[in-house]
Formats: structure tokens, C-alpha cells, sequence
């Protein structure tokens, strides 16, 4: 395997936004096409660390942090809205500060929805999708969302403040963050602390909490958009692989298999995993991608 260098970059778009990123690409062929990977909830381009390497391999990788995740800025005095659509602006404003106007795309979590909002405004721009347990059905919404859910119904009847002080305590924890991590691994214990441990840390930064409350809280509208998104996959047909770990209690695998509905060629594999499935069983869905990327000749 060639030895392949990772670069941290920054950029500044959106009016004043600092995104922080990683890249890295083959030495022989720094121009090859591009493959964006998208993190989730509640980590950043960290959870990449091991696979960009080994994507790099043969493509341009490029992995952003999401505002309110990972090292990417934003100023108070910016006074953005922890949105998804805001996110997803963000996103493309990046891309265009990047040039790039045409790429393959790894979804995970959180990056499932801002992709597909972004895929409705541009879906000429993505060449093939990976998704790993990055959900766009109702069917593939699992059983951590229950307390979520009932955050939604409250707040839709005008109340709600209960609900996000349980959402708080009992889901915005280390202790929970480290069990996304470790539940249903084959390997908890190969784990690196430092992944959980640094979501843990970045997400008690003065004001995050109440970032990650206002995320979970319009959540709700991703939910509303899935029939659009499932729209864009049938009039599309974009090639898609889903790499799903088959023990997430978040995004079950009647959500990867879902997928067939909409995109009758579409591949599904089912890992022995968890949510974070890339933590230990990231040679196995580097693989799997590369053959699927290699296959259609981007």
C-alpha cells in the first residue's frame, strides 16, 4: 500500500464560517475524482481518520467538519442558525469555495440529510453514493429516537421544555457518547478512546449543548423532507451502496434495505457492527467501497 499523507486544511465560506477539513489523494494522480465524506452525530471528520488513507489511495478524499462539530468556527457574532438547511448552505457554499462541482459522497448519520437536501438543489453534482447507516426512511428510524421523537410532539404543541431537559440529560452525555461508539461492536474494547473522548470534550464547549439540542429538535424536518429524498433516488437512479452496521440502535437495517424500493440496483451489506461500524471494521468498508467506486469507472 502506498504511503499517503493527510492534510488538515481551512477554509473560510458563508460569511464568515472557518471549516475545517481533511484531504488527502493518491501522489501519482492528485486529480483524480473526488469522494466527500460526511460525518454524523456527535463526531467530525475524526471518524475518518483511518479510512481516508486508505480511500486515498485512489481518490481525492475530502472530509469537512460541519458547524458545531469538530474544529470548525463560527463566531457568536455570526449568529448562525443550528439548522439543517443552514448546514446544508454551508456545505455548498465549501464545495463551491473548493471547486467542486461534481463528486462521489460517503454518508454517515447526520451527513445523510444535509447530502440529500443538498442533492435536491444539485443532483447532477453526485456521482454515486456510500451510505453507512445514513438514513433517509421512516422504517429505518430505531429505537434511540424515542426520547427525540417525544421531544418533537411536544415542542410541535407549543411546549417541549421537559422533553429537551431529557434529551439533555440523558442523551447528551459521555456516557452515552462512548456507548454510540461501543454498542454492538464485535471489538468494543480496539476501540480508541480518543474518538468518544473528543466528541465528549468538543460537545461541552460553552453553547454546544444547546447547539446539539436545536439539531436534534429539527431532525424532525429531515423526517418530513424523506419523501423527497426518495424521490431524487427514483428519478435519479444514483448508484448507491449501503454499509450498514446491523446492530446501530439508531438507524436499524430495515433502513439499508429500503434503499431497493427507490434504487432497484442498489447494493446492501450488513455488517456485524454497531452505529460507528467504521471504528473497527474500516478495512472491510474501504474495501467494499473502493469495488463499488472502481466499478463504475468515475
Amino acid at each position: 500500500m502506498t504511503k499517503v499523507s493527510v492534510s488538515v486544511k481551512r477554509i473560510t465560506v458563508d460569511d464568515g464560517i472557518s471549516v475545517f477539513y481533511r484531504t488527502a489523494s493518491p501522489s501519482e494522480t492528485p486529480n483524480s475524482p473526488t469522494v466527500l465524506l460526511l460525518h454524523g452525530y456527535p463526531a467530525s471528520s475524526h471518524q475518518y481518520r483511518h479510512l481516508i488513507p486508505l480511500l486515498a489511495q485512489r481518490y481525492t478524499v475530502i472530509a469537512p467538519d460541519f458547524p458545531g462539530f469538530g474544529f470548525t468556527e463560527v463566531l457568536p457574532s455570526r449568529a448562525y442558525e443550528y439548522t439543517f438547511a443552514a448546514l446544508t448552505r454551508t456545505l455548498a457554499a465549501f464545495l463551491d469555495a473548493l471547486h467542486i462541482a461534481s463528486f462521489a459522497v460517503y454518508i454517515f448519520d447526520y451527513g445523510a440529510p444535509v447530502l440529500l437536501r443538498l442533492a435536491l438543489q444539485r443532483p447532477g453534482a453526485i456521482t454515486a453514493i456510500i451510505s453507512q447507516n445514513g438514513n433517509a426512511y421512516e422504517e429505518g428510524l430505531g429505537p434511540s429516537w424515542v426520547p427525540i421523537k417525544a421531544y418533537w410532539a411536544a415542542s410541535s404543541a407549543g411546549a417541549g421544555a421537559a422533553e429537551r431537559e431529557a434529551v439533555r440529560t440523558g442523551v447528551l452525555t459521555p456516557e452515552t457518547t462512548k456507548w454510540k461508539y461501543t454498542h454492538g461492536s464485535r471489538f468494543p474494547d480496539a476501540i480508541e478512546p480518543e474518538s468518544y473522548t473528543l466528541d465528549a470534550a468538543l460537545m461541552q464547549r460553552p453553547g454546544n449543548i444547546e447547539v446539539q439540542l436545536d439539531l436534534f429538535r429539527d431532525y424532525e424536518n429531515n423526517v418530513k423532507m424523506y419523501p423527497q429524498f426518495q424521490a431524487y433516488f427514483r428519478e435519479s437512479q444514483v448508484p448507491l451502496l449501503a454499509v450498514w452496521g446491523k446492530h446501530d440502535r439508531s438507524f436499524t437495517p430495515a433502513g439499508a434495505e429500503a434503499f431497493k424500493r427507490d434504487l432497484p440496483a442498489a447494493q446492501v451489506v450488513l455488517l456485524d457492527a454497531g452505529h460507528f461500524a467504521g471504528e473497527t471494521e474500516n478495512e472491510e468498508i474501504a474495501a467494499l467501497t473502493l469495488k463499488f467506486l472502481d466499478g463504475l469507472k468515475l
